[in-house]
């Protein structure tokens, strides 16, 4: 923001201690911050948490903004600060898999991820940052490395703005970005893989099969969609499964011991990428819990990559789904 005569107005109102001009002020900056947390720290829950210590702040700083600055950017350095201090407060269990706090981000907070004027490239690359290959990969950086990566290529800030909210030299952030750069790189299909369909409707036509075969337990009609390299993981546990053969079997063994048609499949979004709410009737009583969320990442016209979570009913709540069925309902 380089405040305009009203902005300017809503400023003078909250640095004077007026709390609602203060929210005014700081809302069309709110899901972006939120976006720009979950990228660094990889966690909903997390980023939910970064963003109020983040407004926290800024309410407590306000009355020292300067108006000749940006106010995103002056909220930017502030929730940056705020993850940096929240990955050195997780510790390093050398036990846990670098994904371990890895949870999807629902679709429903993505409606403005681009701004009006960004074109379909612009918005497409946007989405891409939000992606869950990307987020998973940026779990393997060293915080420095994470978060120059961000403010660089995600929030384009220059070497020299990024060096002076670390307190750096430019020389130490270029190098920190072409290192994290190489590892991202190098390592980008290990925890996730992106999601390139050829276009909206192969990936619905993907999807439907998908489900039509879970349906009828149809495991070599789940395989038959497979990409021959795809990937199954289920942060945070540390498994993972590699081409089509052991997804097959895991899928016709695992959850509940394979009997799929116990386990209704419900379509929803994540991470700009299509993705399923499974609700299980474990009991055998005709009532479906909330079960897991498998977020799909296709590639042309075959799955490359199906990230599971399971076990998360807070997460069905955000994403505008109910935590139980009681009848089926079959989307």
């Amino acid at each position: 923001m380089h405040a305009t005569g009203s902005d300017k107005s809503v400023l003078v109102a909250a640095q004077a201690g007026d709390e609602q001009a203060f929210v005014r002020l700081t809302a069309p900056h709110r899901q972006p911050l939120h976006r720009h947390c979950y990228r660094i720290l990889g966690s909903l829950h997390d980023a939910d948490d970064a963003l109020q210590e983040t407004m926290l702040r800024a309410w407590r700083g306000i009355d020292r903004f300067q108006p000749r600055a940006s106010l995103s950017a002056w909220l930017y350095r502030i929730s940056t600060n705020v993850c940096l201090r929240m990955l050195e407060q997780r510790g390093r269990d050398p036990s846990a898999p670098v994904d371990a706090r890895l949870e999807p981000y629902p679709d429903v907070l993505l409606d403005n991820v681009a701004s009006p004027a960004a074109g379909p490239e612009e918005t497409v690359e946007e989405r891409e940052r939000i992606g869950l290959a990307f987020v998973a990969a940026m779990q393997l950086l060293p915080p420095k490395q994470r978060v120059t990566v961000v403010l660089r290529d995600v929030l384009d800030w220059s070497a020299r703005e990024v060096a002076e909210l670390l307190d750096d030299t430019v020389p130490a952030v270029n190098s920190a970005l072409q290192r994290g750069r190489d590892r991202l790189q190098r390592e980008a299909r290990s925890l996730a893989r992106a999601h390139a369909p050829t276009s909206a409707s192969d990936e619905e036509r993907v999807m439907r099969r998908f489900q039509v075969a879970w349906a009828a337990v149809d495991i070599d009609g789940i395989v038959e969609l497979l990409a021959d390299d795809a990937l199954l993981t289920m942060p945070p546990e540390a498994q993972r499964f590699e081409g089509r053969t052991q997804i097959g079997r895991f899928f016709a063994t695992a959850p509940l011991e394979g009997h799929l048609d116990r386990i209704q499949l419900i379509s929803t979004r994540a991470n700009g990428q299509p993705a399923l709410a499974a609700y299980a009737d474990e009991r055998g009583e005709g009532v479906f819990d909330a079960y897991g969320v498998m977020v799909f990442a296709i590639r042309g016209e075959r799955i490359d990559g199906i990230t599971g979570f399971a076990r998360q009913p807070a997460l069905f709540a955000r994403l505008g789904l109910p935590p139980v069925l009681t009848e089926r309902e079959g989307r």
